[in-house]
């Protein structure tokens, strides 16, 4: 008794040694991976003066949100001076019919390709998957041919149909994983009750995708939203979204260079993808893990 006494308390100190060195390491981690968003906010809250004259860590002697104010309205992009207040409308223009079309069409065809098998099924998903490997450098010159063609170049429609096509690789990728995990028998049982495609995808397949729509939904939006080289690409002026201003806004010439409000406005630029994760980050895993089991 005594023996095995001692061997559960070593044991038992071994464990809480080993959790206070993952602990640690993860606080550690956590330190370093917020310190700059730390550095941000803070310098995004002092005026010039008391940027120059404190050091980079100082928190602000008073909340001015006066940065902020200018990088929404007011900072000079360009030749513009009207702050990121348009580009951050015509992001959210772009980024949320992009991302419902998108969605809607990798559901459709994900659905295609795992319940309604025909010949060379698997060719046309390992084209579609493919398709999430090509760099964008590659495509840019017929997207801009394209474009022009349809003559909805330099303009917010033609970016929301670059992202449409570009992102039906990946949302078909998600979708016909996830309904890969669905018994074939609930097809089968609607197509003899008479049911036909779209009334199984709408009526049975919508009602059970609700993981799978939200990692969908989360992963284009992220990528549609913080997307630089398309919008850089394809508009000019007034058109452009909201990363490639902030770009123009930070390496417009000023006399004095003005560090807080170029903080500020990257803070806006990434507010709309920092809030989505906040909120349904969770909801992101679960949608992940959901189409893992097979696939």
């Amino acid at each position: 008794m005594p023996n095995s006494s001692r061997l559960a308390g070593a044991n038992g100190k071994r464990r809480m040694a080993g959790r206070i060195f993952i602990w640690s390491l993860l606080l550690f981690a956590a330190f370093v991976y917020l310190t700059p968003l730390y550095v941000v906010i803070a310098t995004s809250l002092k005026d010039l003066a008391e940027i120059r004259a404190g050091a980079l860590l100082d928190l602000p002697h008073e909340l001015n949100f006066s940065a902020w104010q200018a990088a929404w309205s007011n900072a000079c992009i360009g030749v513009r001076c009207e702050g990121l207040k348009p580009y951050f409308l015509n992001s959210i223009l772009m980024s949320v019919p992009a991302v419902i079309l998108s969605t809607a069409l990798g559901a459709l065809s994900g659905f295609a390709l795992s319940k309604f098998r025909f010949k060379g099924a698997n060719t046309v998903f390992s084209l579609m998957l493919f398709g999430c490997f090509i760099p964008l450098q590659i495509v840019i010159l017929p997207m801009a041919q394209t474009l022009g063609f349809l003559g909805i170049a330099n303009s917010i429609s033609g970016l929301i149909l670059v992202h449409t096509i570009y992102g039906i690789s990946f949302t078909t990728l998600f979708f016909r994983n996830y309904y890969v995990t669905i018994p074939n028998d609930l097809v089968k049982a609607a197509t003899m009750d008479g049911a036909g495609f779209f009334q199984i995808f709408w009526r049975i397949m919508i009602p059970l995708s609700q993981p799978i729509i939200v990692v969908s939904i989360i992963w284009q939006f992220t990528q549609i939203w913080n997307e630089f080289l398309l919008g850089a690409s394809f508009t000019t002026g007034g058109a452009q979204p909201v990363t490639v201003a902030l770009n123009n806004l930070i390496n417009t010439t000023t006399s004095v260079k003005q560090y807080n409000v170029d903080m500020a406005a990257a803070l806006i630029a990434a507010a709309p993808t920092l809030l989505v994760y906040v909120v349904a980050g969770r909801y992101f895993v679960r949608g992940l893990t959901a189409g893992a089991i097979k696939g």
